[in-house]
């Protein structure tokens, strides 16, 4: 790790080359295939054809909330807060569900000029004006908490948000939300609201390719991790050891785990959400297996923890592990946190292929993507920009096996 010089993984992204606008069609993308050190491109409408019978594709389920929510002051100053995670109640059902003050981890835009304890924003609910109040608290490590109030009775939260914030477009699409994002900035599978960030490699699927890939024998799977903002976090210094990961929570099933289990040597996740959640799932089968009496709350992975936990452990022991364990706990669905970093070196044990987009330079999903390809990292983003591929959350995807 100490050996990472991160000026190794920075490259030279022209402004015009972000892609500020989805396409018109979903599955209309370009799409990179790297396959035993070749690279060639196809349409994301064909991807049946680049991903071998049998596969199994794990998606993330996640639903964006429209968590940018805008107060304006008195004094004329605008107060931009971007819900990050529940903490009163903590979790998201019951927040979401929540018909009273909840409070959140946020982030707080022009903090300097939210001089009182309170901020305001109007919004609109059943063709009636209402107010949602913010009241700031306390800091939480790097973000605030703030606790949320509304005067419309009967409303939950979730119903809240989605009338007064904004889809939380991620700071390089240069414009603000529009109508179309509410939907295009979301997955066609998206169910479990929680992400402050789309799954991007999710926004290229159509009904009409799911039904493509279904008649080729590719199952599927859904796991759920809910992407934080920490994601377009570029690392600032020069140490990747320096750069603190962001928390994000997940959630899988015992379907889920069995079919991962039993589909070994053929999963290819869609999107580094989803490989994340798949090798956080491995080293926390291992994590269980020395230490069996663990309870649900402590379902947690530190950011370096896999670099230190045993690894020769096989994959089908460390979930058969997790499923005894929830077995014995009488839980059907695991809920854990994780603040891995996937950096090169690491040696991947759940995944045989991943379907991504294109990220930013010096950023931790760059180091990941390096992890798996290595240093042809650099002849896939040459060839992308090379050849008009667009990049980042509305950009082009790619399939890279090894």
């Amino acid at each position: 790790m100490t050996d990472i010089d991160l000026d190794e993984y920075n490259y030279d992204l022209p402004r015009e080359k972000i892609a500020q606008y989805p396409l018109p069609e979903r599955d209309s993308s370009k799409v990179l295939v790297y396959r035993n050190g070749v690279i060639t491109e196809g349409v994301f409408g064909d991807l049946d054809r680049y991903i071998p019978s049998g596969s199994l594709l794990v998606y993330n389920n996640t639903k964006v909330i429209k968590a940018r929510l805008l107060f304006h002051k008195d004094s004329g100053a605008l107060i931009e807060i971007l819900c990050l995670e529940p903490l009163s109640p903590a979790g998201y059902d019951e927040s979401f569900s929540s018909k009273d003050a909840v409070e959140w981890k946020c982030i707080v835009g022009n903090l300097k000029k939210w001089k009182g304890l309170t901020a305001k924003a109007e919004f609109r609910w059943k063709n009636r004006k209402y107010e949602l109040t913010a009241h700031k608290l306390n800091p939480e490590g790097d973000a605030m908490r703030i606790r949320f109030l509304w005067n419309c009775t009967g409303a939950t939260f979730a119903q809240v948000i989605e009338a007064a914030g904004h889809t939380p477009l991620p700071p390089y699409i240069e414009r603000p939300d529009e109508m179309e994002d509410s939907e295009r900035y979301q997955t066609i599978y998206s169910m479990i609201h929680g992400s402050v960030a789309a799954p991007t490699a999710g926004l290229h699927f159509t009904l009409d390719l799911l039904k493509k890939l279904y008649g080729k024998e590719i199952t599927t799977t859904e796991v759920t991790l809910h992407v934080g903002a920490g994601t377009f976090q570029p690392i600032k210094s020069g140490n990747v050891l320096s750069h603190q990961m962001h928390s994000e929570h997940f959630f899988l099933n015992a379907e889920c785990i069995e079919m991962v289990l039993k589909n070994q040597g053929s999963v290819i996740p869609v999107g580094t959400t989803s490989v994340r959640t798949l090798e956080s799932l491995y080293w926390l089968g291992v994590k269980l297996l020395y230490n069996p009496d663990m309870e649900p709350l402590e379902l947690y992975l530190d950011q370096w923890e896999e670099y230190t936990l045993p690894g020769t452990i096989p994959v089908y022991q460390s979930l058969e592990t997790v499923l005894v364990w929830m077995q014995k706990k009488k839980i059907h669905s695991l809920h854990a946190t994780t603040r891995i970093l996937i950096i090169p070196g690491y040696e991947f044990r759940m995944i045989n292929g991943m379907i991504t987009n294109f990220h930013l330079p010096r950023s931790t999903l760059l180091l990941l993507i390096s992890a798996w390809v290595g240093s042809d990292w650099k002849r896939i983003y040459d060839y992308a920009l090379d050849n008009s591929f667009r990049f980042l959350s509305y950009g082009d995807g790619s399939i890279l096996f090894r």
